[in-house]
């Protein structure tokens, strides 16, 4: 998953991140966060996004504040910050009917599911205004909390996701799933 992070956030977005050899590993990654991963059947990484919950630090109380425009940083237990969403399309290049990424539907239904499991109701995230729009032809349209920044070559948002039937049957529908695709199943962790 931080080799996943590094290629994406790095390699190919040559964001500023914090980079240790082959991963991509910040500080959020030292408060015990929900990792939800998709994998191959050899249990190879295609596709991974991060969870915190917002009553202790998170990106966007912390890291991209601005975004918020002076309003109050959201904190809740009904609300998870989802962050470093990441799919390897290279890897996982299965598209849907709508030209979307299957994987990213399986992500998105993850994370509504993940969403439901934690006992939140709303996902907060910084994202930037393309994932914005896939967001909202996935049906999953976010709510923007302020207007977009640029931060460096990205136009960054924050906004919410809520959890709703209509988005959870829609993301099945998409990635062509009967239900549920989260599996407690804790990855062995292999050597660096």
């Amino acid at each position: 998953m931080f080799r996943l992070r590094r290629r994406v956030f790095k390699d190919r977005l040559d964001w500023t991140v914090s980079v240790s050899g082959e991963f991509e590993i910040d500080v959020y990654d030292a408060l015990n966060p929900t990792y939800l991963l998709i994998t191959t059947e050899t249990r190879d990484v295609v596709a991974s996004v991060r969870l915190l919950p917002t009553t202790g630090p998170t990106m966007l109380t912390d890291t991209f504040s601005s975004l918020l425009a002076g309003q109050p940083a959201p904190r809740s237990e009904q609300i998870l910050e989802s962050s470093r969403f990441c799919v390897d399309t290279a890897r996982a290049p299965e598209a849907t009917e709508g030209g979307l990424n299957r994987t990213t539907f399986l992500l998105f239904a993850a994370m509504i599911e993940g969403m439901r499991a934690a006992r939140a109701d709303t996902i907060a995230t910084v994202t930037d205004v393309r994932m914005e729009r896939i967001l909202r032809r996935a049906g999953w349209p976010l709510e923007r909390i302020a207007p977009a920044q640029r931060i460096g070559q990205t136009m960054a948002l924050a906004g919410f996701l809520r959890n709703s039937d209509a988005a959870l049957a829609a993301m099945y529908r998409h990635a062509a799933v009967e239900g549920p695709v989260l599996r407690d199943e804790p990855l062995p962790l292999a050597a660096a």
